[in-house]
């Protein structure tokens, strides 16, 4: 039987006059890796913020793994989140944050290690947070969203900052965390990472769905995934 870890109905946000958001109706089921895709001020973070508990919606509701997200506190202690703009503590080394991160979700840490070595952050353990380059505070984020093996992940642009190599990397850890029955919600303007990760996908433009299907299903309207992104934003 399908689960599933995202439910939303009627999901509306407005900043001042401006609909960021309107009547999102989505479904994401357990096992999934769901590819967001829209562009620039779509309503992806907009959606994002919302459905891990950091922003209220003006009207609608919606679950998160089986917790309303009006819960916000469990909502967030339950998912990982890399957000699109990485803001970490100045003050703290990044092994201090990543003890701060296992302190609040209230999980053992030594887990630490592990992702210090696999975000290949080891050497700069004790290297304060205010001083690390984009990519290795993306690498930080992506370490603390995973540190307490979430049913449920939401990446928001996860790639922009990191290079290459670990790029490939982290997408083949994504691969092999989906065959483990958990569940990506990735959010994109990158039609090429979604074509070659997501099982399923969304377009959304100007706070509206536009569609949702398959890569097969969407390929039907267009002979690449491009040229049928093109047609809905536009």
């Amino acid at each position: 039987m399908n689960q599933n870890v995202i439910y939303t109905v009627g999901l509306s946000k407005t900043y001042g006059k401006t609909e960021a958001l309107c009547n999102l109706h989505l479904v994401v089921e357990k096992g999934e890796f769901f590819g967001f895709l829209g562009p620039n001020g779509a309503g992806k973070t907009t959606t994002i913020r919302i459905l891990t508990g950091q922003l209220p919606p003006d009207s609608g509701k919606a679950a998160v793994l089986g917790i309303d997200i009006k819960n916000s506190i469990a909502v967030k202690k339950a998912v990982g989140i890399v957000p699109e703009v990485v803001t970490l503590p100045s003050f703290l080394t990044v092994t201090e944050y990543l003890e701060f991160v296992c302190g609040v979700r209230e999980i053992e840490s030594d887990r630490i290690e592990y992702w210090l070595d696999f975000t290949e952050l080891s050497e700069n353990r004790t290297t304060l947070c205010r001083d690390l380059s984009q990519g290795m505070k993306q690498k930080v984020s992506f370490a603390a969203a995973f540190m307490h093996d979430p049913a449920l992940v939401f990446l928001d642009e996860p790639f922009a900052d990191v290079d290459p190599l670990m790029q490939n990397k982290l997408k083949k850890f994504l691969k092999e965390y989906i065959k483990q029955g958990k569940t990506v919600f990735l959010s994109t303007h990158i039609l090429e990472i979604a074509e070659k990760l997501c099982s399923r996908i969304a377009i959304i433009t100007r706070g509206t769905l536009t569609t949702t299907g398959t890569l097969a299903e969407l390929l039907e309207e267009g002979k690449d995934l491009e040229e049928v992104f093109l047609n809905l934003v536009r």
